[in-house]
């Protein structure tokens, strides 16, 4: 089983009040980032090296072929009948490197293949886990549109720099190495000081112009994706902008991005232009030299015309490739830049990792316990001040309070999505820093306030409790939570398409959805998030009857702004500001006449007012 590369998690930490920032990297430490994910295959990796250096050196042999076959059919004092003679050896060795040139090629690509796309795919999958790894605040802080085109462009970049690197860069300096070694043993020394200054002033002036406008690549590559989140953003609250009527606001800022994209591009095409200059002069000077060095080497008599055919088809062998060194460069420096945000986001703190020795969660009756529970999304301002209260096995506890009380903070600390400050969480005595999180969110089961759903069918959303699940298992689910006569009136039943974030479903019909879900899961603990409070009175009745069958037997924890919901709890704990302040059942909070009876009494109130404006219509 192959084992591919873990490179260190820095511990730096994200500011809950910034979107996520990307270190910058260095070139070099994105290909050491890199080159653990092509050494894993390293022997494929040393053939298909060996097999690059075979085709350059079968490339390098033609033109001393060609020099041999010209020399022998030139007509000289020494040599009048030399066109006589059909130099079959030759022939056949011309056409033997050519061929060989070509097969080494294909078998280097052939052995390469491989490398280069499970490089891909391994990078593309870390990336993607790592991302489900990181913190939930992470998440809220991210833009969606120009995350995912940085994940798309660098996985792109990743095959584009092994190919331009491997395929283009290598093979030239290889063939630059082997052209030099027989100038300088066999000719002038002026036709290796010319090709090496050549080389040189080009290799510089390329990669001193090319380092100078790579800002310009990085500006567009963060204006597009700025623009491309723009255009995202846009289009998922497409009706929030039907609604008031802002498709020409929303027009006007995508533009904005798309002309600032338009300004650094045509910076960027102004400056590869100067390079593509600076390149030709530099390649037509050398070459001329060349030419004029040779051609007075055969006036002199110190070259042959073989000679003069052998330093030329050096000269074209080289510098076509070297032609389009600086376009390879470019796109290198260009793979480097997409790549650097995609390493970035696996150096991204995890905030929330299992220990070591995490041992998985062991439930004997799922009894929880908030033990003087301190916690705060920001160091200025705390959510949470020791709240202390305990779930017994197999029973429910509600917690009520006005808007921002810190309600849902508790049940985000109870799946570890953030880590408490000061005391701890337990589940039958095991504190949740202790044990894997995986098994830790096994054994619950939420109905949230705002039910998403993945843009796919039906049976896949309620099938997503437990992956796997028979057709029989998600049929009985959503016999449970009541929706499988709605289901079967569909067109397509339970292949039918819930739309982006389930927007074909009504309100009630996806709260179904996701108590069918939860019940395909059959968690240990469960939790309601006001899983009501969005819908009507009649849904709300209907839903609230299956939510008390589904929480029988189950420690449950419900989250309600509504105290009619809870009435039934075991146990309600009342929050405000973030401590709790009364604890009871429903009848003696209302006999102690606090905050708890004054919410009551406010609810009846509005409710009594919307009975009597409702018989009034």
């Amino acid at each position: 089983m192959r084992r591919y590369p873990t490179s260190p998690v820095p511990d730096f930490k994200i500011s809950p009040n910034e979107s996520p920032k990307l270190a910058p990297r260095t070139d070099l430490a994105t290909l050491k980032t890199l080159l653990p994910y092509l050494w894993v295959y390293k022997w494929r990796v040393i053939l298909a090296l060996l097999c690059l250096v075979g085709a350059k050196m079968a490339n390098v042999g033609v033109p001393l072929v060609l020099k041999k076959l010209v020399d022998q059919m030139s007509i000289t004092p020494s040599h009048p009948q030399a066109m006589l003679v059909l130099p079959l050896g030759i022939l056949a060795a011309y056409g033997a490197l050519r061929l060989s040139t070509t097969l080494f090629t294909e078998l280097r690509e052939f052995l390469f293949a491989r490398v280069t796309q499970r490089a891909v795919r391994t990078i593309a999958l870390r990336v993607f886990r790592h991302l489900h790894a990181l913190s939930l605040r992470f998440h809220l802080n991210r833009q969606t549109g120009g995350m995912t085109r940085d994940i798309e462009r660098g996985t792109r970049g990743v095959g584009s720099l092994i190919s331009y690197t491997l395929f283009n860069i290598l093979p030239t300096l290889v063939e630059i190495t082997l052209v030099l070694g027989y100038l300088v043993t066999h000719y002038d020394i002026w036709f290796s000081v010319i090709t090496g200054v050549a080389l040189v002033l080009y290799i510089g002036c390329t990669v001193f112009i090319t380092d100078w406008r790579t800002h310009f690549r990085r500006t567009m590559n963060e204006l597009d994706s700025k623009a491309n989140t723009k255009a995202i953003d846009s289009l998922i609250n497409y009706e929030t902008v039907k609604y008031f009527g802002n498709e020409d606001y929303e027009a006007r800022r995508y533009d904005d991005g798309l002309r600032r994209f338009e300004t650094a591009a045509v910076k960027s095409q102004i400056s590869l232009s100067l390079l593509n200059t600076v390149q030709s002069i530099i390649i037509a000077s050398a070459v001329t030299l060349i030419l004029w060095r040779a051609t007075q080497g055969v006036i002199d008599r110190k070259m042959t015309l073989g000679d003069l055919v052998l330093v030329n088809a050096f000269m074209i062998q080289l510098y076509i490739p070297l032609n389009f060194l600086g376009v390879i460069y470019r796109e290198i420096k260009q793979s480097l830049a997409d790549m650097e945000r995609l390493f970035a986001l696996l150096e991204q703190n995890r905030e929330i990792a299992d220990k070591p020795d995490a041992m998985p969660l062991v439930t004997q009756g799922a009894q929880v316990r908030f033990s003087h529970v301190s916690f705060s999304y920001e160091t200025k301002r705390q959510i949470l001040f020791d709240v202390d209260f305990t779930i017994a096995a197999g029973t429910t506890t509600a917690v009520v309070g006005h808007s921002g009380s810190g309600k849902s903070t508790m049940s985000r600390l109870l799946f570890r999505f953030y880590e408490v400050n000061d005391g701890c969480i337990t589940i039958d005595n095991q504190d949740l820093r202790d044990i894997s999180q995986e098994s830790l969110r096994g054994a619950i089961g939420i109905v949230p306030q705002d039910t998403v759903l993945f843009n796919d069918t039906i049976e896949y959303n309620i099938g997503y409790g437990k992956p796997g699940a028979s057709k029989s298992e998600i049929v009985a689910a959503a016999r449970a939570a009541s929706i499988h006569d709605f289901i079967e009136s569909l067109p397509d039943g339970y292949a039918s398409m819930v739309g982006e974030r389930g927007l074909k479903l009504s309100g009630g019909e996806k709260q179904r959805v996701a108590i069918a879900r939860t019940l395909l899961k059959n968690p240990a603990i469960l939790i309601f998030d006001e899983a009501t409070s969005a819908l009507d009175s009649k849904a709300e009745q209907a839903i609230q009857s299956q939510l008390k069958e589904i929480s029988r037997s189950r420690t449950t924890l419900v989250i309600a702004h509504r105290l009619s919901t809870v009435a039934d709890a075991q146990q309600i704990l009342v929050l405000d500001h973030g401590r709790i302040v009364e604890r009871g059942t429903h009848p003696t909070l209302l006999a102690a006449g606090g905050l708890y009876a004054q919410m009551w009494q406010r609810q009846q109130v509005r409710q009594d007012e919307d009975l009597i404006g409702a018989e009034a219509a």
